[in-house]
């Protein structure tokens, strides 16, 4: 965001509230909060942004806008105050990805700089801004409700004061083991893709192939693929260790790394650039092919495992470490976990597909069919799954969804504390709102004094 230092409001205030460059009007002035200027080009530039990320405005986005950054404003001068920083090696992750998106979505960094109108390194330093911002303003509103406790009986009390028809239906909820058998690759496939592999690394050193064009041709990472096999900038920790290792090795980008075997198959690699702890690199995936034998073997081998469970020689729970390859729940005993709400419970929609169609029929405790699946690592497994608990859709209750409730009351006497402190803080800061900006139904009427 743009700053103004607060001595210089009467200046802009004589010139009709506008910036000028030195041939024409820029910009307009439309709010001041303490010693910050909101500007229209501030309204237009979140605005952009929102619809880029199809994020609907409820309201005139020119009343709804400014009033969301002076709020912002609110919790960051705060933040001052109380020391609160954002984290700078998670703000970076967290923008790397951001853009490495967006380009994926658009189609690469020159879409992206026309589209936003401005250059990719430009548009990291927002971002970066922007998810700093957001960061701190979340740790503030946690400190400012952090008191905030609420106890069993407020919560009974809660839900006796909903009226009937707002009383949630909560829909089929199940935890789900699994057990996942991968055929053994063999040696002559693994020998094949690194040929072809050793192939690509000499056409591309001799000159004959630029390694984007092969990559595009032949990676079997198919989102990289598209960029030429470009990852984007990347910290150490987000790319698996095999990876990572040789990728921030590398020095010369002239040259292609050795082969490089992870979980995902053989990789080879191009330096692109390093920028800190950050390293953009170009690599070519490929997957060694699995032969019907070899899934014969893997088939017969979970259909022991079913058969044992069918009679009872063994326990889902029991089986999983004996025989399971997907690191993810092998020590869960299966277990999946539903990362969108950070429990085992998930919505049968929630479920991947195939394992969705698997268990679709069963009831709690029984085990499905033996099913092929995609695994997390885009190779296909053998699998069986198990319905470890089954709730049926019903209305909320205190008895079965407390914790649903409580967590709905604790956010709405968060919400009532956070309204509070907003109040109390727009009576201490100076705000300052251009007339042709007042005629607006604020969420917080005490703007305009």
């Amino acid at each position: 965001m743009k700053k103004i230092h607060i001595s210089f409001f009467l200046f802009f205030s004589c010139l009709s509230n506008l910036t000028f460059s030195q041939n024409n009007i820029v910009d307009e002035v439309a709010w001041i909060v303490g010693d910050e200027a909101i500007l229209k080009s501030d309204v237009e530039e979140y605005r952009q942004k929102l619809r880029y990320e199809g994020t609907e405005i409820e309201g005139d986005p020119y009343c709804v806008i400014p009033e969301q950054i002076a709020l912002q404003k609110l919790y960051l001068d705060q933040a001052k105050i109380d020391s609160i920083y954002a984290d700078e090696k998670s703000v970076s992750t967290q923008v790397d990805m951001r853009i490495n998106y967006m380009v994926g979505q658009i189609g690469s960094k020159e879409k992206l700089e026309e589209y936003f109108g401005q250059k990719v390194s430009d548009l990291r330093e927002d971002l970066t801004e922007m998810i700093s911002n957001q960061q701190i303003i979340q740790q503030m509103q946690k400190k400012i409700v952090g008191n905030v406790k609420v106890t069993p009986a407020e919560v009974a009390k809660f839900y006796n004061s909903l009226p009937q028809d707002s009383i949630p239906t909560i829909p089929t909820q199940l935890e789900v083991q699994i057990l996942t058998v991968e055929p053994v690759v063999s040696a002559e496939s693994k020998e094949s893709v690194k040929s072809r592999l050793r192939e690509f690394q000499e056409r591309i050193e001799s000159g004959e192939s630029e390694f984007s064009t092969l990559a595009i041709l032949y990676s079997e990472d198919t989102e990289s693929a598209k960029q030429g096999g470009e990852l984007g900038y990347m910290g150490k920790a987000q790319l698996v260790p095999e990876f990572a290792n040789v990728a921030f090795s590398l020095s010369d980008p002239k040259r292609v790394s050795k082969i490089v075997e992870s979980e995902f198959g053989f990789h080879i690699i191009q330096l692109i650039d390093k920028q800190g702890d950050k390293v953009n690199c170009r690599h070519i995936l490929l997957k060694p092919k699995t032969t019907l034998s070899e899934k014969n073997a893997a088939k017969s081998r979970i259909d022991s495992v079913a058969l044992a469970l069918s009679n009872k020689e063994l326990t889902f729970s029991q089986a999983v470490p004996l025989y399971s390859v997907d690191k993810n729940t092998k020590n869960s005993e299966g277990l999946m976990t539903n990362h969108k709400n950070g429990t085992s419970k998930f919505e049968m929609q929630e479920l991947p597909a195939e394992v969705a169609r698997a268990v679709y029929d069963l009831k709690e405790g029984e085990v499905s069919k033996v099913f092929t699946m995609i695994d997390s690592k885009g190779k296909e497994v053998f699998a069986i799954a198990k319905v470890k608990s089954l709730i049926k859709s019903h209305k909320a209750t205190v008895e079965t969804d407390y914790m649903l409730i409580k967590s709905a009351y604790q956010e709405k006497k968060n919400q009532e504390v956070l309204e509070e402190w907003i109040r109390s803080k727009q009576k201490e800061i100076y705000v300052k709102i251009d007339e042709k900006w007042r005629s607006c139904t604020f969420q917080y009427p005490g703007w305009v004094k």
